[in-house]
């Protein structure tokens, strides 16, 4: 398994202190996960990712599947599946090469149920390490729950409820909270062991409900937020969005009534599925299996009774990173550490997203922290697509805010992110392609992304290097009034650009504008 951490161990000096506190990217134990490289031998699929870079929301330098369908069959042979196994050591002697041209080694191989129910899963791994190199750590359903628990926290902290990982031959459950996995259950709910049920679809429902009372009893879970992980939970959860037309295809952190739920498999069970493979780009292995699932979901639903369904993107790959971050790390912000990334990587002045913030978090002193972090994020992302053309540099914003693969970051949260991006390039929002997604703020929501976009927009030009020692804003909000306090040399870069940035502000904000000369006195205005 992967190498143990202390989490009381000092990985150097840092400064946590301030909005943003040290970037995660100059920490010498980040920088130790600079590739890290990992395989999960499932049922159904082998998959490689070899995670890049130090940000705490993992980003993808390689990412590669194969539906093998290693453990089609087990249950009624006992033993893997002849072609899935020829399937599975194809993929893995290309992962054990791809890796040594990566540069990427070791290799954390981990393989599930499939491996740990076949009489002949030791013979196989024993081939696997022979032929590619690659040891496979064959690992337990209790581990394989907090693993699968631990890729949910790595993208979302702050998660607390049941997390269901539903794979081809086993289906785990684990409790989490407060960053960390507690009470976890195992079971042999997936699609594969359901096929080889007796009796038709009541015995087939019977067997799946006994199941999960069990389940529900060990975990004393009712009304709680299940998060759930798993190919066939994201083909469900695609296919919902396909239903309600949704406009934002992402499957992180996507979020389901029960309700929706039940209707989408409703829905499910009296259509084509070839026709909705087709809609959705699922392959035709994976859709095999969402009958089952559908089937397991449906009394999950009932018996568990959640209060919200949420879809994770990230499992046991990402616990395996988890796994190897320090305490410290851990506790970071995802989102906040991979804008902190992007802006080193690609802004064309790294460090002035923390400034713009400073300049323009006046304007926001009352919004929650939960906006904070949002504004952050978007000052730190405000000029990473700069490369752009100038024409399309605010729809390259917005598609890189909702689309990117960002831990932390509901839905409702991409779009205002990715309003406030393109508002940073553009004043107007009208007629934009991405029209369909701004539903999903309300009219108060709407109105601060664009304050925020035109507030970066007015701070970016005002001064490329320290907007504090040109000036300083103010904002009354009962009075409606927005100071600009000028130092000497903000009186200088106070040009017609500026200005014109400034009353776009100003109109966002349907305040009045007033333009003063700062005496350099610490001066600060009360609200009314």
């Amino acid at each position: 398994m992967a190498a143990q951490h202390d989490p009381h161990e000092e990985t150097g000096p840092h400064d946590d202190t301030g909005p943003f506190g040290q970037p995660l990217f100059e920490d010498p134990s980040a920088r130790a996960l600079r590739r890290v490289g990992v395989i999960d031998v499932g049922s159904n699929s082998v998959r490689m990712v070899v995670f890049d870079g130090a940000a705490r929301s993992p980003a993808y330098f390689y990412n590669e599947k194969v539906m093998a369908g290693l453990g089609k069959g087990l249950a009624e042979t006992g033993l893997l599946n002849p072609e899935g196994a020829k399937r599975a050591l194809a993929a893995l002697r290309r992962f054990a090469l791809l890796a040594q041209g990566m540069n990427v080694h070791p290799m954390t191989v981990v393989a599930t149920a499939a491996m740990r129910e076949a009489k002949d899963g030791p013979a196989f791994q024993e081939l696997v390490q022979r032929e590619t190199g690659l040891k496979i750590w064959v690992i337990d359903g209790d581990e394989e729950a907090r693993l699968s628990a631990q890729g949910v926290l790595l993208g979302w902290p702050d998660a607390r409820g049941i997390v269901c990982d539903i794979g081809g031959n086993s289906m785990e459950l684990a409790r989490i909270g407060d960053g960390k996995v507690g009470r976890r259950a195992t079971s042999a709910l997936g699609p594969f062991r359901l096929q080889q049920v007796q009796g038709g679809p009541k015995k087939r429902r019977d067997h799946i409900r006994a199941i999960l009372k069990s389940l529900q009893g060990d975990l004393k879970s009712t009304n709680e937020r299940i998060y759930l992980v798993g190919g066939s939970w994201r083909v469900i959860a695609r296919l919902d969005m396909e239903r309600r037309a949704y406009p934002l295809t992402v499957l992180h952190e996507y979020r389901m009534t029960p309700k929706s739920v039940i209707d989408t498999l409703d829905w499910i069970a009296t259509s084509d599925l070839g026709l909705l493979r087709a809609r959705t780009g699922t392959s035709a292995e994976r859709m095999e299996l969402v009958p089952l699932a559908s089937e397991v979901l449906r009394e999950l639903v009932d018996i568990f009774n959640p209060s919200e369904i949420d879809i994770s993107s990230y499992g046991i790959r990402e616990g395996m990173l988890f796994e190897q971050m320090s305490e410290k790390l851990r506790s970071r912000d995802p989102l906040i550490e991979a804008a902190r990334a992007a802006e080193a990587a690609q802004a064309r002045i790294p460090g002035f997203g923390k400034k713009l913030y400073n300049f323009i978090a006046p304007l926001f002193k009352s919004s929650p922290p939960e906006r904070h972090r949002l504004i952050k994020a978007a000052c730190l992302l405000h000029d990473t697509t700069w490369r752009a053309h100038p024409d399309y540099r605010a729809e390259a914003c917005f598609d890189n805010a909702t689309r990117a693969n960002l831990g932390g970051l509901d839905h409702p949260g991409r779009v205002f992110l990715g309003l406030a991006l393109l508002h940073r390039y553009k004043n107007s929002r009208s007629g934009s392609r991405m029209e369909p997604l701004f539903r999903l703020l309300n009219d108060d929501e709407l109105m601060e992304a664009e304050v925020l976009g035109k507030a970066m927009r007015f701070g970016a030009m005002f001064s490329t290097d320290e907007p504090e020692q040109a000036g300083s804003l103010h904002w009354s909000p009962k009075k409606r009034v927005l100071e600009l306090r000028l130092t000497a040399l903000g009186t200088g870069l106070m040009g017609e650009v500026a200005q014109s940035r400034f009353s776009a502000l100003v109109q966002a904000l349907k305040a009045t504008p007033k333009i003063t000369l700062d005496n350099g006195a610490a001066r600060h205005e009360e609200d009314a």
